[in-house]
């Protein structure tokens, strides 16, 4: 599309593509010294590496030479850089709220069935999300975190990604896990923490994880998936590098601008800028961290304005946008795979439909009305289903018959998994270590008589195996 453009730092790559030189190379290009032998000579990657912040200041030179600030113009003016001075990164759209498309280069890259295959996900996260925050309110599970609102996000750009890449979620990417491949059964078997829960019970509700959808676990600490993808990204460029028979991969991090806030947001960035990571960050800026509102958080140009003082190519996008949000994901996975590997900024503009979880109350710091706005003038569904049905694939007869059917198979995966035993007892000593160190084979013995001389107040029949598996 040529009217979707990434905002590029400026050009400090100008000393690895050559056009400044080491102040070691230059001495040496114009000695007429006779050059070391060849074993006294020290090897180019170490030669690099040591004079990698040399750089050589001419006389007279009308810019600055420094490791820090290449090719920066000398001025005689003494001027302040103010923001206000600046104009604000652009918003790539595709299509509006009203589902007509305004990039003229648009073109969509996907089959009919493909993009029901998508809409259905989205509507699937949708209404699972309906169903699990009022059994939360019922008592039947303890925590559920919605992402209403956001569902074009994360939707968009699992679909952009390649299945092996990798990805480390927060955790309101649903709809990655769905897209992926995630079957209701695997969501709803780690919500009610049952037997058949690959986590075995020992995580709180929505922190999802799959080896085999190359989803890493979620993990409730804020941000502290950003360092993770740039070191797991540098780990596949690393292999590469061994091996180029492997093929190339990236990974992309999800994040809401509230985690932006944290330190390791700003390690991650620059770990991945200066080390060259094959990784995409995705940024989704809904509005409020919990209940602290933008302006609140930041007096900045948003996320994005802070990967490009990372020296990171980054873009701005409307969140709300499918056909947006996939072309800046697609586009953005082939840079990062460009020259041997680079990061790459995504900041999606969404709004958080959704209380930020079932512990919340967005209405004790947001109004209602302001909501509801949202939800009527611009819902990601609505944009893309009304974009489906300008172009014949959909009508009010199969978003009806959807979603009823997407509502029966919740309703069905949630009473299976909800009647499941509970992972048995044993399993809160297993894991640590290969074996059970003998200090925990006392342990369980412990607890075994201590649930045999209280029985009455300890029910143990939820659990696999009762108190039984602890003989095991």
């Amino acid at each position: 599309m040529k009217s979707l453009r990434l905002s590029r730092p400026p050009p400090a790559a100008l000393f690895r593509r050559g056009a400044l030189r080491p102040a070691s190379t230059l001495s040496a290009s114009t000695s007429t010294a006779r050059p070391p032998p060849p074993h006294q000579r020290p090897r180019p990657a170490l030669q690099q590496r040591r004079h990698a912040s040399s750089l050589s200041q001419r006389p007279d030179a009308k810019y600055l030479m420094f490791p820090g600030a290449v090719k920066s113009q000398f001025s005689h003016e003494l001027r302040f850089v103010q923001p206000s001075a600046h104009e604000a990164l652009p918003t790539y759209r595709a299509v509006d709220q009203h589902g007509v498309v305004v990039d003229p280069s648009f073109a969509p890259d996907l089959s009919d069935e493909e993009v029901v295959k998508l809409y259905r996900d989205m509507l699937t996260v949708s209404i699972m999300d309906v169903v699990m925050f009022d059994a939360q309110r019922q008592g039947r599970v303890s925590f559920y975190m919605v992402s209403a609102g956001e569902e074009a996000v994360s939707v968009a750009t699992a679909s952009a990604l390649a299945p092996e890449d990798v990805i480390f979620c927060q955790y309101r990417e649903q709809g990655v896990f769905k897209q992926r491949g995630f079957e209701l059964s695997d969501f709803m078997n780690q919500l009610f923490a049952n037997h058949k829960d690959p986590g075995k019970g020992r995580n709180m509700p929505v922190h999802y994880g799959s080896r085999e959808l190359n989803i890493h676990t979620i993990s409730s600490p804020l941000a502290t998936q950003l360092p993770q993808a740039a070191g797991a990204a540098y780990a596949l460029k690393v292999q590469r590098m061994q091996d180029p028979s492997v093929p190339p991969r990236v990974v992309a991090t999800y994040f809401g601008e509230g985690a932006a806030s944290e330190g390791d947001f700003h390690a991650a960035l620059n770990m991945a800028a200066t080390r060259s990571c094959p990784v995409i960050f995705i940024c989704r800026n809904n509005g409020y961290a919990i209940s602290t509102p933008t302006l609140e958080q930041y007096r900045g140009d948003g996320i994005a304005s802070r990967g490009v003082g990372y020296g990171i190519d980054t873009i701005r996008v409307d969140g709300n946008d499918f056909w947006a949000v996939r072309e800046v994901t697609r586009r953005a996975r082939e840079m990062a795979l460009q020259d041997g590997g680079k990061p790459v900024l995504i900041e999606a503009m969404t709004y958080r439909v959704s209380h930020h979880s079932t512990s919340d109350d967005s209405f004790a710091y947001r109004a209602r009305v302001e909501v509801e706005d949202w939800k009527r003038r611009d819902n990601p569904i609505a944009r893309l289903r009304k974009w489906m049905e300008a172009k014949g694939i959909w009508d009010e007869n199969q978003e009806r018959e959807a979603r009823e059917s997407i509502r029966r198979d919740v309703l069905k995966a949630f009473s299976e998994a909800e009647r499941e035993k509970k992972p048995p007892i044993r399993a809160m000593f297993e894991d640590v270590y290969e074996e059970l160190t003998p200090e925990l084979q006392e342990q369980m013995k412990q607890l075994r008589r201590h649930l045999e001389k209280y029985p009455e107040e300890y029910d143990v029949s939820p659990f696999e195996g009762g108190k039984e598996s602890l003989d095991k």
